[in-house]
């Protein structure tokens, strides 16, 4: 049986859709998919509800008119820029000796409940970093193993209540319901990176239209995410005040000429801005040095982050490039040089079934990532945006199960061990957790009393 999927990647300067079929087997294959230029977005996050659902909706309606199905619920990806990330751990005790997927939850609920997230802001991921048993670091998957005690460390990711609940609006206005909501770097993430690279370390960085995102990637998991609001359209702006013509012209100057190798001093003639019909003649040199300074300080910005992130030393497998703005001509060299002594990777999206040519691009990274998301290429275990724990051998939840109030529901216990491992698990809150907390004092108090 396999399940339909829809992928709505919302980026600063086009919104991608994509339709897949997902096989029991966990293979994709693409069957539709539809861009449209974004509008009412600005560096990736949302600014008119109105104009952003009309561009979604015309990306989903080429995606339906392609593939034929009609899917009503979709994973969407969300921009890095009002994010903020905290790391956090949690410690339970194993009361049998044997670590099941429960004592998993608990502990990852703990680590959850442990942080110190501010009001206005709701969970985006809790990505687990590093496991501990007994005292054991850095154990790949506790499942099954013998222990007392089990901790981990959790990085956080975060957003503002505000920006996830306008995103969700403008999806609501193109007529679907948003199921799941992944961060556009982590996306980008999953469709790029092979085993080996996570396991080294390595920083992704996906560069668009107005903004670059960064992940950095340690011992299979995200240790550190930033955003910076700079991407290729910033380059068309310098063009177009350094040779005084209009944005559309200066595009087009940058999609021909652009290039960071060394400059030919031919000249071209461009139209003067404010006054078409009018032209004057332009070094290629200018077009050349203008570009190159632009790129340069975004790799340097880029760098800085790296160093500030404390992981400089963990990144083994370098750095991978992706999206659109990383397909200018040069680009690597002048990371290689700008970076200093790491290897740097200009990647695409994995292959899959039924990839569109045009889809082979590197600026539909994160659109691709969000399909493999929904078929659990994602770290082994996760806390997604509807408070679940997620973990890669689970079963595909039906998708008229699928809560969208805020409050997720508690589903009732399984009766034995293997469906309980199927299951996804609602995080309980403060007060539930509180309750507890309380009973279990009281049937210990209960057993202290009959043993004195």
């Amino acid at each position: 049986m396999s399940r339909t999927v829809l992928a709505i990647d919302i980026g600063s300067t086009k919104i991608c859709a994509i339709i897949a079929e997902i096989a029991d087997d966990g293979s994709v294959a693409i069957t539709g998919a539809g861009t449209s230029k974004a509008q009412g977005l600005k560096k990736g996050s949302i600014t008119n509800i109105e104009l952003a659902s009309k561009s979604i909706k015309t990306a989903l309606n080429d995606a339906k008119r392609v593939s034929g199905s009609d899917v009503r619920t979709a994973v969407v990806s969300i921009s890095g820029a009002y994010t903020k990330s905290l790391n956090s751990n949690g410690i339970v005790n194993i009361q049998n000796k044997e670590i099941s997927f429960k004592e998993i939850e608990r502990v990852m609920h703990t680590s959850l409940y442990n942080a110190n997230i501010p009001n206005e802001y709701d969970v985006l991921h809790a990505l687990p970093f590093n496991f501990k048993v007994d005292d054991q670091d850095f154990i790949e998957d506790p499942l099954g193993m013998n222990a007392s005690r089990l901790e981990v460390e959790t990085h956080i990711i975060t957003t503002q209540k505000s920006n996830l609940n306008n995103l969700k609006k403008a999806v609501r206005g193109a007529g679907v319901e948003v199921e799941n909501i992944v961060l556009n770097g982590y996306a980008s993430s999953i469709a790029t990176l092979n085993q080996d690279e996570k396991e080294l370390g390595v920083a992704v960085i996906d560069m668009g239209g107005n903004t670059s995102n960064i992940t950095i990637h340690s011992g299979n998991s995200i240790r550190y995410n930033d955003f910076l609001g700079v991407g290729s359209n910033h380059v068309t702006s310098d063009l177009s005040m350094a040779l005084h013509t209009p944005l559309n012209i200066a595009d087009s100057v940058k999609l021909s000429y652009g290039s960071l190798l060394t400059p030919s001093n031919e000249l071209i003639e461009l139209p003067i801005i404010g006054d078409e019909n009018t032209t004057h003649e332009v070094s290629l040199e200018v077009v050349h040095n203008v570009i190159f300074a632009r790129v340069e300080e975004t790799l340097m910005i880029l760098a800085q982050f790296i160093e500030n992130s404390g992981l400089k030393d963990q990144l083994g497998a370098g750095i991978v490039l992706t999206g659109g703005f990383s397909k200018m001509e040069g680009i690597r060299d002048l990371a290689v040089a700008t970076f200093g002594s790491v290897p740097v990777r200009l990647a695409k999206p994995i292959e899959m079934d039924g990839l569109f040519d045009n889809l082979r691009s590197a600026e539909f990274s994160s659109a691709i990532g969000l399909v493999m998301y929904s078929a659990k290429y994602y770290t082994p275990y996760e806390i997604d945006v509807n408070k679940r724990v997620r973990h890669s051998n689970e079963a595909p939840v039906a998708e008229s199960n699928v809560n969208f109030s805020n409050e997720p529901e508690i589903p009732i216990a399984p009766a034995n061990e293997e469906e309980k491992l199927e299951t996804m698990v609602t995080l309980p809150s403060k007060k539930e957790k509180k309750s507890d907390e309380a009973g279990a004092f009281s049937k210990f108090w209960n057993w202290a009393t009959q043993l004195f």
